[in-house]
């Protein structure tokens, strides 16, 4: 099985975050440019919250705000779930379909070195499942 730590050597360990005081219009101009669908909130190189998509259409456009005018530490999901490099890929897609979130910080030793998605491990799933399938084939017909 498949680590989340591989995984991350696959698709790097890019994180992209804002501050809290930052506006929520900030936080999607960035996340449109780095083409992400959450951005994590950081204070002091501390992970304070995370600011997502769904953050923005359900705490913003529904109430009626201003993104511009709403701070980021307004709208962020302060209880941040996390996962250790070593889980599997299984485990942190049931991690994140229990929790309903798409959006999983990645920690080695209690610091931060990366983020995957579910699309992330949803791709390599796949990917791993064609090669099984693959191979198996070969080794049916002996090729």
């Amino acid at each position: 099985m498949r680590t989340v730590e591989q995984l991350l050597h696959v698709k790097g360990g890019d994180v992209w975050s804002i501050a809290p005081q930052e506006t929520a219009y900030r936080a999607l101009q960035i996340m449109a440019e780095k083409n992400v669908g959450a951005l994590l909130v950081m204070e002091n190189e501390k992970v304070v919250g995370i600011f997502s998509e769904r953050d923005y259409a359900r705490k913003v456009i529904l109430k009626d705000k201003s993104s511009r005018n709403t701070s980021v530490s307004e709208l962020m999901t302060r209880e941040v779930v996390y996962i250790d490099t070593d889980a599997t890929l299984e485990e942190s897609m049931a991690l994140m379909t229990a929790k309903r979130i798409r959006h999983l910080p990645v920690l080695q030793n209690n610091r931060l070195v990366g983020i995957v998605t579910l699309g992330d491990v949803v791709k390599q799933l796949i990917s791993d499942q064609k090669f099984a399938i693959r191979e198996l084939e070969k080794y049916i017909t002996g090729g």
